[in-house]
């Protein structure tokens, strides 16, 4: 099992900059993963057109190349590119996709807004696209439940040989959030998500945060 950062993400607003307002679009950070006969891309952030040539020139593979894709959560800025992959198996957490679905749904049937409905109804078909993930993606490649930001973000655990990496989603947003043991604002739940932070940092020897570069876990520096 190997894995490769195909784009470092970054928040609209980063708080902890001092940004009160969005500056800038928000999107995930992509990793692809190779695992067994899988190639798994997670957190397409950007535009298809943009994920796809950056996955090229990451790795020299085409968009038909991935069989899977996960989704740590269900937010925009982690599946803009999700039409590029038409063709793989999308997975994303069953507690996220029941709860996210459940709130789509009610919001559907109350909405009166034409382009409102739309939308809720594009992102409800997405959804319905998306398979309750398995415990185990692929082999060394684990389901980690992080609630929290969202009731069912959920990251991916790698297993190598003597480490781990964990590929966080918003439970470990930047590097900065980890370091200050800070979590997003404006999460479904914010003492869980504070416990999905910890947890992360006791696991992890490497962490992929949501929207910026891996880094080692500086409670385990000796890694």
């Amino acid at each position: 099992m190997h894995y490769r950062i195909i784009s470092i993400g970054a928040l609209s607003a980063h708080e902890l900059w001092g940004e009160k307002q969005p500056v800038r679009r928000a999107h995930a950070t992509t990793t692809l993963i190779h695992a067994d006969d899988k190639t798994i891309l997670v957190d397409p952030g950007l535009p298809a057109q943009a994920i796809a040539a950056l996955l090229k020139e990451r790795t020299g593979k085409g968009p038909e190349q991935v069989t899977d894709v996960f989704l740590t959560n269900f937010r925009p800025a982690h599946r803009a590119g999700l039409a590029a992959f038409d063709h793989a198996n999308w997975f994303i957490c069953e507690t996220e996709r029941e709860t996210i679905g459940q709130a789509l749904i009610e919001s559907f049937r109350t909405q009166d807004e034409p382009e409102y409905r739309e939308a809720l109804e594009q992102d409800i078909n997405i959804l319905k696209r998306c398979k309750p993930s398995p415990d185990k993606l692929a082999d060394q490649v684990d389901l980690f439940p992080l609630p929290g930001f969202t009731p069912g973000t959920c990251g991916l655990l790698l297993l190598h040989a003597g480490s781990t990496t964990l590929i966080a989603g918003d439970a470990v947003p930047t590097v900065e959030h980890m370091e200050q043991g800070r979590v997003l604002r404006g999460c479904a739940d914010t003492e869980q998500a504070r416990e999905s932070l910890v947890e992360a940092l006791e696991i992890a020897d490497a962490i992929i945060p949501g929207h910026d570069n891996i880094v080692v876990n500086p409670s385990r520096r000796s890694v």
